[in-house]
């Protein structure tokens, strides 16, 4: 059986701010050393899928500087490994509007690979660690035409779903819909689809040439609603995080405190990322770290609570960080006051500066900023 992957990498970038000006959503920082699309990657790696796609529209190059050669996701970047799917790459402008132009731009790279494969379709906004191998089990073993992994437990009457499903009680859907809020009931898909190579490019060539460009909302609603396109849902139990969002990033970092959300993304099979050997992190005679996890290479001499300090952060005496993200390479100076923040890369905080945010609305300042 041959699978391929492909991951979407600049899905919800919008929705994101100031984090994603210069970056793409899957090459998020996360957890103190990982980049967001290390998930995806990983997960495809562990299921030894050798043939990945990523399709980027833009501010890729961050993205290309953390994933390298794919050395560290035991991939190769040459034809049949790993290759970056670029507009210029593609042949096509930088104006996708969906999912649906994306892949039709690439298939020159779908192509290559038999009629009979199946391709994993994933987005870079959801967090988990799945073993795709059951997921591509489960959706050959249902003779459906597309398997959507979704979770449940998301849906509440609030949050916007890309797509949301409601199952009967013998696991068939009975309804669903796109860009809704659904009720508790409703399961929520991760943004992973399974479907056989063939069947995807003549359904994207299909909508393409109508004009339609979303893959949710132009092809899977209506077709199944049509009764053009059999339906299979995979329902995961594991450990899932949102970061659609910026309150969703801010709180899914900060949920990596919670022992269990660790174990659920990293127990099982593991999650891998760029190397960066650093010096180990340097903690003062007067330093207080409570509930926090520290990258290597910082220099620590305030006190830090509840928060997540990526690589060679300085924490200068005096100075108090809560509820914050402090990415790679910020400066805190003394007698600071930080609550509910996140500093992006290279950031300078000024000695006796006061910031304060709240869970919902954490206060951003952007890479590079002085404040």
């Amino acid at each position: 059986m041959t699978i391929q992957g492909i991951i979407f990498a600049n899905i919800y970038d919008s929705s994101l701010g100031e984090l994603t000006n210069k970056r793409t959503m899957a090459s998020l920082p996360y957890g103190g050393r990982y980049r967001q699309i290390d998930f995806t990657l990983s997960n495809m790696s562990n299921a030894n899928i050798r043939r990945i796609g990523i399709i980027s529209r833009y501010n890729y190059q961050s993205l290309m500087a953390h994933i390298g050669s794919g050395e560290e996701w035991d991939l190769e970047l040459q034809d049949g490994g790993l290759e970056y799917l670029t507009p210029y790459a593609a042949s096509a402008d930088s104006g996708y509007r969906g999912k649906l132009e994306a892949l039709h731009a690439a298939r020159d790279y779908m192509e290559k690979s038999p009629d009979d494969s199946y391709v994993i379709l994933s987005d870079s906004g959801v967090l988990c660690n799945i073993d795709l191998r059951k997921v591509v089990e489960a959706h050959i073993t249902s003779g459906k035409d597309l398997t959507i992994v979704a979770k449940d437990g998301v849906a509440n009457g609030r949050k916007q779903l890309d797509l949301a499903l409601e199952l009967n009680e013998k696991g068939d859907i009975v309804d669903m819909a796109v860009d809704y809020v659904a009720s508790e009931g409703y399961l929520a898909s991760m943004g992973i689809f399974v479907i056989e190579k063939k069947l995807l490019m003549e359904l994207v060539e299909n909508r393409v040439a109508r004009n339609c460009y979303r893959f949710e909302r132009d092809l899977i609603l209506p077709l199944w609603q049509q009764k053009k396109l059999s339906v299979n849902v995979f329902n995961f139990d594991g450990v899932t995080l949102f970061t659609e969002s910026s309150e969703e990033y801010y709180i899914s970092n900060l949920a990596l405190l919670d022992k269990d959300v660790r174990d659920g993304l990293f127990r099982d099979r593991p999650i891998y990322t760029k190397v960066r050997d650093r010096v180990p992190t340097y903690y003062g005679e007067n330093t207080h770290i409570d509930n926090c996890i520290v990258a290597d290479g910082c220099v620590l001499e305030g006190n830090a609570k509840h928060s997540i300090l990526f690589r060679q952060v300085t924490l200068n005496a005096g100075a108090t960080v809560e509820n914050c993200l402090i990415m790679n390479d910020a400066v805190i100076g003394e007698n600071a006051e930080l609550k509910c923040v996140i500093l992006d890369k290279d950031v300078t905080v000024r000695p006796g500066a006061k910031l304060i945010g709240t869970i919902k609305n954490p206060i951003i300042i952007k890479r590079g900023e002085t404040v």
